[in-house]
């Protein structure tokens, strides 16, 4: 544990020195009080609370935002200690690699929740100062920020793993970028190709529901927007209330793709040369 907290608080200064923390807790500040302000004039038109409504614009908006900067954050984390050389000096001391791996995972999963909570904390703040916010709102955005923080950690995991098994920095960017391409952008849209080809068929009604609970950022939209039904959304978002089976099995998916990916990085990591 006193080996794993040191590389925890090694991580944590190096985040706060190359300003990952402030950046990213600026960036998601920003997105959130642009979407709770410029929204609000259609709070009153849905007859929904302000705050649940920038919920759920932002649920949507942290899909590509979150899982970008935890990858950002982590793709180098093991490749560069490879390429630099500096990981056959950490491994000689006594410390072992699953514990350098999981002090890794735990500090940047750290920085992605600080940055959550204090950008969105900030936002909702203002926006409830604002424009008032009731109990379904807070409650909303609460539900948005833990469920936020649960993301990061997935991305942060999948990020390290990728980074165990690229060695080298420019491998492991290319990765973290195709990964954040596919499981983000390119996996929905083909899933809405395969809707609009199939109709309404067997793949529609049986296949499609568990192909998007299959991806941890659909995921993540189920469970903040089911709960939000008077919150205007379509398309897959749209979806999210229709599914059959309830939104907490989301979080047990989001669970499944994070211990996955440790698993995959410890095993990968003990098996580097340095």
């Amino acid at each position: 544990m006193t080996r794993l907290l040191i590389v925890f608080a090694q991580e944590m200064r190096l985040a706060t020195r190359n300003l990952w923390v402030l950046g990213a807790t600026g960036l998601l500040a920003l997105f959130a009080l642009a979407l709770g302000f410029l929204g609000a004039s259609q709070g009153a038109q849905y007859d929904v609370d302000v705050l649940s409504l920038t919920a759920a614009s932002l649920s949507t908006l942290s899909v590509y935002l979150i899982p970008l900067i935890a990858l950002l954050m982590s793709y180098d984390a093991l490749a560069g200690e490879v390429e630099r050389g500096t990981l056959a000096l950490t491994l000689a001391t006594p410390i072992r690699r699953s514990e350098l791996f999981l002090g890794k995972f735990l500090s940047q999963t750290v920085a992605v929740g600080v940055a959550i909570g204090f950008g969105f904390g900030i936002a909702g703040l203002a926006v409830g100062l604002v424009y008032g916010a009731g109990a379904d709102g807070i409650l909303a955005w609460l539900r948005l920020m833990g469920a936020s923080v649960a993301l990061g950690a997935v991305f942060v995991g999948l990020g390290l793993m990728l980074s165990a098994f690229a060695g080298r920095i420019s491998t492991a960017a290319v990765f973290a970028i195709g990964l954040w391409l596919v499981l983000v952008v390119l996996y929905d849209l083909a899933l809405l190709g395969g809707v609009i080809a199939a109709g309404d068929s067997v793949f529609t009604r049986q296949v499609f529901p568990w192909l998007v609970l299959a991806n941890p950022a659909d995921a993540f939209r189920i469970f903040n927007l089911a709960a939000l039904d008077a919150a205007p959304v379509s398309g897959i978002d749209g979806l999210a209330r229709t599914l059959p089976f309830p939104p907490a099995i989301t979080l047990a998916v989001m669970l499944g793709w994070g211990l996955g990916a440790l698993g995959l990085g410890i095993w990968r990591i003990n098996r580097i040369v340095p």
